[in-house]
């Protein structure tokens, strides 16, 4: 007798098992060690920034938009696999334990974002409202919960539905009424809140009726996807650790292959042609290093201490030496690359002129952001303490790692 209850839970530990293993490299002491600086140093600036409120502070758009946000990201993890297409369609009527489970599993591991959004706007939302007590605020953390297991079964019944513009188009209109019944619920005005809220009851239940007309669950779509979220999840691990479970995207950025490809046809110049084309065409690495630029210099720029900002930019130079290093284990399953007749050396020396070519960039950038603010002292010690760093820490660090 197949118990679907008790295949969800040897699903589930295998998964939880499989991410566990990735989330000890992700969560290293360095990575620690950063979110325990970001987050210390943005709690000291947060409750100096909250003492010098402006009165006309647009925190109902704020918190309201940002609950309305969280309620709709509301995506159902089911497991599944490929195989299961082959071997579970045939007992899907018998899946009702599984698919219930997946739901619970769904919404407790998305609780957490929830749960930070409501202590971090907590102390904003009582500066901003000081005449409202705090059962207020907890009774609006509890509609956030009871729309986000709302908006996790209407993405639930959607997904029966094959046709993606139906998916769309419902996927919006829940997503402005979540916006707009938040932002009434933070404003204050609960006539309209509660007008909301019946139009956004009446969506629900349109997806419910729809759901059940349809013939059963579309398991390929189900399948997709988890897919793509594991992916997701891979792609981050993979800045860490080797993921052999990985598909690595390429794409194509004509224009910036172009660019920087200009490298002299020879033979020590191999693999500077090759890593370039990596950085530039895979899917992370590009994408990863400029959020980390534009991330720190949002830091540096709104951060009020000079000492401070440079500690941001030393800090941010690290990630992206750290996170870039990975570019060496890029082609590890491509096995022609240990037929080029190019030493071993070369190859790593490479990457540490790939790495210094992009923090030095990096620096240059905090440096002028520096300048922009007129902050010239600022500017002399982001650009040679960090093109020093940069120097010693590739040198030292990351060689040791890669020539281990």
């Amino acid at each position: 007798m197949f118990d679907s209850h008790a295949f969800f839970k040897q699903r589930f530990a295998a998964h939880l098992k499989e991410t566990s293993r990735y989330l000890r490299y992700i969560f290293n002491g360095h990575i620690a060690f950063a979110m325990f600086f970001f987050v210390s140093a943005a709690a000291y600036y947060y409750q100096q920034w909250l003492a010098n409120l402006p009165e006309d502070f647009p925190t109902n758009w704020i918190i309201g938009l940002t609950f309305g946000l969280l309620v709709s990201y509301s995506p159902v993890r089911t497991l599944l696999k490929e195989p299961d297409l082959v071997f579970l369609i045939a007992a899907e009527n018998k899946m009702g334990s599984y698919f219930r489970d997946a739901l619970i599993y769904s919404f407790v591991i998305q609780l957490y974002m929830i749960l930070l959004a409501g202590a971090a706007f907590g102390p904003l939302y009582f500066a901003s409202y000081p005449e409202r007590t705090g059962e207020v605020y907890l009774l609006t953390l509890l509609i956030v919960l009871i729309f986000k297991a709302g908006n996790l079964a209407a993405n639930w019944w959607i997904l029966k539905i094959r046709e993606p513009g139906v998916r769309w188009v419902d996927q919006v209109v829940r997503i402005l009424l979540n916006l707009a019944v938040f932002y009434f619920i933070i404003s204050g005005e609960m006539v309209w809140a509660g007008v909301t809220t019946v139009l956004f009851t009446l969506v629900f239940l349109y997806d419910l009726s729809v759901s059940r007309k349809q013939p059963g669950v579309v398991w390929d779509l189900l399948v997709e996807k988890d897919r793509e979220r594991m992916q997701t999840f891979y792609r981050i691990a993979n800045m860490f650790t080797d993921v052999p479970h990985l598909k690595n995207r390429v794409k194509s950025r004509q224009w910036l292959v172009s660019l920087v490809s200009r490298v002299p046809l020879a033979k020590n110049r191999t693999f500077d042609y090759l890593y370039r084309i990596s950085f530039v065409r895979s899917g992370d690495y590009l994408g990863m290093y400029v959020r980390l630029i534009v991330i720190g210099g949002l830091f540096i720029y709104f951060v009020p201490n000079v000492w401070m900002k440079l500690l941001f930019a030393l800090l941010f130079l690290y990630m992206s030496a750290f996170q870039m290093m990975t570019l060496y284990h890029h082609h590890r399953t491509v096995m022609w690359l240990d037929l080029y007749p190019v030493d071993i050396k070369v190859r790593q020396q490479s990457l540490f002129k790939l790495l210094f070519q992009l923090t030095l960039i990096q620096t240059v950038i905090f440096a002028l952001l520096f300048l922009g603010m007129k902050e010239w002292m600022g500017m002399l010690i982001a650009l040679i303490g960090g093109t020093v760093f940069n120097y010693l820490f590739i040198r030292g660090y990351v060689k040791k790692k890669v020539t281990a």
